[in-house]
């Protein structure tokens, strides 16, 4: 069968669209989910998501990794599907949609997007790093030679290491700029390589930078690879509430694939 598709990024991060409302994909087909985000075989992307009905929100995201698996959520990629919602004409300004990890909220506003992650109310410390989950699970590392550092290296050396071999955890190198402004780069479980941009792993970024204290800002900056990332929260009760990821998301191409369901 010929299948529809579009492709997004947001700041680099980019993803295959499928709108899947008459349910005809086959969410099981894991191989065909790795062939069609194979930059070489297929589409390309870092990943790919489905948007359906669901009752009570506007729709429901489903996210694939890169290697074909359902994951958890994607900030990023939720951005996207927004944009995606509105280029189907779903929504116009604003939405209520079902994720992984339950509901968000967004807007759009000219170029950027900005979508309600979740309540973070648990931030481990360690001396090296920090983990917490953002939708999908997190490891900060702060890091003065983040330019010249090898991610998928050190990425992949940490991603199944005790005490994350059960499930895997996202790595992130972080280094600071300004006040309120910090770099970073991200090794992604699922793709198994360095991506230009993780939303889930920005936001992380944000709140364990201010919990180690190394700004007093509830408005951060990250200078992805592939461009600039908001985090925004109020913290309070010694937890993060009313988190905002934004950025742009921007809608590259659509075309159609011929596919074997």
């Amino acid at each position: 069968m010929t299948l529809k598709f579009y492709k997004y990024q947001a700041t680099g991060n980019d993803f295959v669209m499928i709108d899947n409302r008459s349910q005809f994909f086959d969410k099981n087909n894991t191989k065909l989910v790795a062939q069609l985000c194979n930059r070489r075989f297929g589409i390309g992307g870092d990943g790919l998501i489905l948007l359906e009905n669901t009752p009570n929100y506007d729709f429901r995201m489903v996210y694939f990794n890169a290697n074909g698996h359902e994951s958890t959520m994607c900030g990023n990629g939720g951005r996207c599907l927004v944009a995606f919602a509105k280029q189907l004409g779903i929504i116009q300004k604003s939405t209520t949609f079902l994720a992984i990890d339950g509901p968000h909220e967004a807007r759009i506003e000219s170029s950027k997007i900005h979508l309600k992650m979740q309540s973070v109310t648990e931030v481990n410390q360690y001396e090296t790093y920090t983990t917490l989950d953002t939708g999908s699970p997190h490891y900060i590392a702060f890091k003065s030679n983040i330019e010249t550092l090898d991610v998928n290296t050190e990425g992949k050396k940490i991603r199944c290491s005790t005490p994350f071999e059960k499930e895997g955890i996202n790595v992130n190198f972080v280094a600071q700029l300004d006040q309120n402004t910090f770099a970073i780069r991200t090794y992604e479980r699922g793709v198994e390589n360095e991506t230009l941009s993780c939303g889930t792993g920005a936001t992380a970024a944000a709140i364990a930078m201010h919990k180690t204290q190394k700004t007093s800002s509830e408005h951060i900056l990250l200078q992805t690879l592939g461009g600039q990332l908001e985090v925004s929260f109020n913290h309070n009760d010694n937890a993060y509430h009313n988190v905002w990821l934004s950025g742009s998301a921007d809608f590259v191409f659509e075309g159609s694939i011929l596919i074997s369901l």
